[in-house]
């Protein structure tokens, strides 16, 4: 992704590029090619080309950019005399200087030369060249330069550091964001296979574009009509007067591949496809995978396929380029979406809940465009203050989980998703699946800080919310009814949710009219809300006669606005199905023709603005700002969306933490040893580690395992003992035993010979008929509670953390807790306390607590081994030990494979799992 959201193709040079790269060469300024060279050449000869197009990939690598086929970046290394020094260059086209072309190509250069064991870049660049100055300067790295006989002299380790991370992650979010801003706010838009039949896929589509006031140009595409929706229509792109930013296609699948040359001359920067089929059939994600790559190889993004569309209610933009049957109203939640079937269903609730809408995304098989490009374009946008996504499938969840705890800090993000969400793929998604734990998938979105949820109706409770109220301060509720009973009710759920009930006030009466009802639930809640310790409230009003709902609701708001707090309103047991209640109620504004004749009797909507008396008795003028209440039909949903609020706003008030990587580290030990190893290994196979393996390997990582020993005879049972020091613990060698005291395969505390021998004999003589005849002596660890620590690396989640209490709360419970590193120091205070069973940790029925910040410190060396080496497959501690002195491990299991290569890498890269480069959205 370029500097200005459009695409190009980065891939490692060829030899039949010589052409291509003459050509470049023959376009580029006399100064480009003076800053290159250090002097002018017209022309490449014939050997340099051969030089320049053929490389080993080892020594010499070079990479090239290419934007439909035409070369426009050239970036390089050649090793040095020393093995992990390399010299490096680039030359990019005058065209495409300033859009970034140079620090991606910097960043793939050094990923590729941290492959083949160099450590630093040298360039050598003349003073004048400011920009490729720049490029190294900005990078992130630690960068020396000096003059050297009138060239600037630079050089920098590659090795990745916070601060290079941080510059790529950047530039990757304006970039990302600039590319879905650009579609979602395009100054012209044509509409592929526009049609003047009624109903039809591209008539919905253009009538929708038109009808909704889009203020840029709008284009039909037809070649057998003149006119389509009362706009002229085209035979072809070509043909249109202008550029297009933004092409809609709504042609048969068949007919869309060979559109994508024709949008990319009329200067389309993106593709919005509609046409759905791409899933069916044999080739149907070969035919989807060879479409993003022809667009991204001429700059373009695609929406799609079965998308059901963009929609931006923005009023200086005003698009509407989807099937949705009319324009949403504006408000402030983005909304993202996946299968058109989702997206309809999302658009409905907003249109039922009167809930408007900033933006939606509708990205269907979310073949390019996905749910982090609409979240990094989110982050910036001042028009949306929340974002709700419904997830069918994650592409990159690593990405996903860096973005959202970004952009939870500071807007609500809402997750929709099933239990199977990263266990099966809908049709048409072709990402990977997760091997973890299904729990894995949420922890991960815990850790990220969003609000999690089940289902589409459940979003739009919580969004309800987060759209029109500000953040709880803290969990105390005040709740208000005009029922004692459904008081009570609602006070054991909001407790159940984990609230507190700050104030229950039940003897609300809404009889004699509405003004006095009016004044009376305005006097009582805001007496509610301002006590210190009342948060947020909850009103929950039965029907009464003499009071219509829209008048309750603009009492409910104004209220909530004077003190600042959000406030709900639960409007329980209306029989009327016309009568909407639930979703937004805007007061302060002429209530809705439908709903006016709600519970007959009373006064009309003028008795809102007159004086009601206060506490005191004297007058308080209902006059204030228009406000808005989130509205409910049901208790439970209401109180459920307010405690997911109130948890939300407490991680956002929480310390973070920082990353901290455990002291007495040795990377690049551990990486040689690493690559030994995998030279033993083929294919897909794991390979287990002996015991003197893993303990060399965890060294590395300031990790320590206790020394246990197999043995075959008693005598070197005592051998081993007497050089471990007495007492002894003897174990079988069984996976499934080798930590089971209760089944006989353990046995503790032997203090000499005699008794290590006779537990020997006994033990086989137990183990005999379980079939676990081997037997190991290890050296006694201090008692202390068991647990297990877990590392793995997942297709889908990466490197994925696990940590439970040893036996069966692990075993037959499940009572795991995961995260996925990198962890900071709040991370590793949550996962040590999320287990249900961690309470055993911090004292327990009389025992003593344990040495947490030792089991933290083990924690953060496993998930930083696991971060930095994705070879290691399996990596489990079992059973740790842990006592209020300290930590010890007394068994260790580690599995090494060829990696699957990670979503999210130290470089910038549009993916398409399964077709093109790692990193996709």
């Amino acid at each position: 992704m370029l500097r200005d959201g459009s695409t190009a193709h980065l891939r490692p040079i060829r030899p039949e590029d010589a052409a291509a790269l003459e050509r470049f060469h023959a376009g580029q300024s006399e100064t480009s090619i003076y800053l290159r060279y250090f002097t002018y050449k017209s022309r490449l000869t014939p050997a340099e080309l051969k030089r320049f197009t053929e490389v080993d990939h080892v020594d010499r690598v070079a990479l090239v950019v290419e934007r439909s086929g035409a070369i426009v970046g050239i970036g390089r290394y050649d090793r040095l005399e020393d093995p992990e020094e390399a010299e490096v260059a680039f030359n990019i086209s005058d065209q495409y200087q300033g859009m970034g072309v140079g620090s991606i190509l910097l960043e793939h250069l050094a990923a590729a030369a941290r492959e083949r064991g160099i450590e630093r870049f040298s360039a050598e660049v003349l003073p004048e060249n400011r920009k490729m100055l720049a490029v190294f300067a900005e990078a992130g790295y630690e960068v020396r330069r000096h003059f050297d006989d009138g060239v600037v002299m630079v050089e920098f380790a590659i090795d990745p550091t916070d601060r290079s991370r941080a510059v790529m992650e950047s530039r990757e979010h304006r970039a990302e964001a600039r590319s879905l801003g650009d579609l979602l706010a395009p100054r012209s838009v044509a509409v592929i296979g526009a049609s003047r039949t009624w109903g039809s896929i591209g008539q919905t589509v253009l009538t929708g574009i038109l009808e909704g006031g889009f203020t840029g140009a709008v284009y039909g595409i037809n070649p057998e009509a003149l006119e389509v929706a009362g706009v002229r229509s085209y035979a072809t792109l070509a043909e249109v007067p202008g550029p297009v930013d933004l092409a809609v296609l709504t042609v048969p699948k068949e007919e869309i591949p060979g559109l994508v040359a024709d949008c990319a001359a009329a200067g389309a920067k993106g593709l919005l496809v509609i046409t759905g089929g791409f899933a069916e059939g044999g080739d149907g994600l070969a035919r989807q995978r060879e479409l993003v790559r022809a667009a991204r190889a001429n700059g373009m993004r695609v929406v799609g396929p079965a998308s059901l569309g963009l929609i931006n209610t923005d009023p200086a933009v005003r698009l509407n380029a989807s099937v949705a049957p009319g324009m949403p109203q504006r408000g402030s939640l983005g909304l993202f979406s996946q299968s058109a079937a989702i997206g309809v269903l999302l658009y409905a609730a907003c249109s039922r809940r009167n809930l408007g809408v900033s933006s939606v995304v509708s990205v269907g098989n979310r073949a390019d465009v996905s749910g982090n490009d609409a979240m990094q374009f989110w982050e910036d946008d001042p028009a949306t203050s929340a974002v709700g996504l419904y997830l069918e499938s994650f592409g990159n969840p690593r990405k996903f989980s860096r973005i959202a705890r970004r952009l939870s800090r500071n807007k609500p993000v809402i997750v929709a998703k099933s239990d199977v969400t990263g266990l099966r793929l809908p049709p048409g998604h072709a990402v990977r699946t997760t091997q973890a734990p299904r729990e894995a998938v949420d922890a991960m979105l815990q850790q990220s800080g969003v609000i999690r949820v089940a289902t589409n109706e459940e979003l739009m409770d919580v969004a309800q919310i987060v759209a029109s109220q500000p953040l709880p301060a803290g969990g105390g509720v005040g709740l208000v009814a005009n029922s004692a009973a459904l008081g009570r009710v609602l006070a054991d759920n909001a407790e159940r949710h984990g609230l507190t009930v700050a104030a229950l006030e039940t003897g609300l009466d809404l009889d004699g009219g509405q003004s006095q009802a009016l004044s009376r639930l305005g006097a009582l809640l805001d007496d509610v809300l301002a006590r210190s310790e009342v948060h947020s409230a909850v009103v929950i009003l039965l029907p009464a006669r003499g009071a219509t709902l829209e008048a309750l609701a603009d009492a409910v708001g104004r209220c909530g606005a004077r003190a600042g707090k959000p406030v709900l309103a639960v409007f329980a047991g209306i029989l009327d199905a016309s009568v909407p209640t639930e979703g937004l109620f805007h007061v302060g504004t002429e209530p809705p023709a439908e709903s006016a004749a709600l519970l007959q009797e009373g006064p009309h909507r003028e008795d809102l603005d007159q004086e009601r008396p206060g506490p005191d008795g004297g007058p308080v003028a209902e006059a204030g700002p228009p406000a808005t209440v989130p509205a409910y039909s049901s208790p439970g949903n209401a109180i459920a969306a307010l405690a997911s609020v109130v948890r939300y706003a407490q991680w956002r008030r929480r310390d973070f933490g920082e990353t901290v990587e455990p002291a007495g580290i040795d990377k690049d030990r551990a990486e040689d040893l690493v690559a030994a190893h995998l030279a033993r290994i083929s294919g897909a196979e794991l390979l287990t580690l002996d015991a003197a393996g893993a303990a060399e390997l965890l060294a590395c990582y300031g990790i320590r395992v206790l020394e246990s020993v197999p043995f075959d005879t008693e005598d070197q049972a005592v051998a081993a003992a007497e050089r471990l020091g007495w007492p002894v613990a003897l174990k079988t060698t069984d996976q499934h035993l080798r930590h089971r005291l209760d089944l006989g395969g353990v046995r503790l505390n032997i203090i000499d010979e005699a008794s290590l021998r006779g537990n020997i004999r006994h033990m086989r003589q137990v183990l005999a008929a379980a079939g676990a005849g081997g037997l190991e002596v290890q050296a006694m660890a201090p008692s202390g509670q068991g647990c297990v620590v877990r590392g793995l690396e997942d297709p889908l989640l990466g490197p994925l953390l696990s940590f439970g209490l040893a036996g069966d709360a692990v075993n037959l419970l499940g009572d795991w807790a995961h995260a996925i590193p990198p962890l900071s120091t709040t991370d590793l205070a949550e996962l040590v306390r999320s287990p249900r069973a961690a309470r055993k940790l911090f004292g327990y029925q009389g025992l003593p607590a344990v040495n947490i910040a030792a089991l933290e410190d083990l924690i953060n060396r496993v998930a930083t081994l696991k971060d930095h080496h994705p070879e290691v497959a399996l990596l489990e501690f079992n059973p740790v030990m842990v006592s209020g002195d300290g930590i010890t491990v007394l068994s260790a299991d580690v599995r090494l494979g060829n990696p699957e290569v990670r979503t999210d890498s130290a470089r910038r890269a549009l993916s398409a799992w399964g077709g093109l480069a790692p990193g996709a959205g």
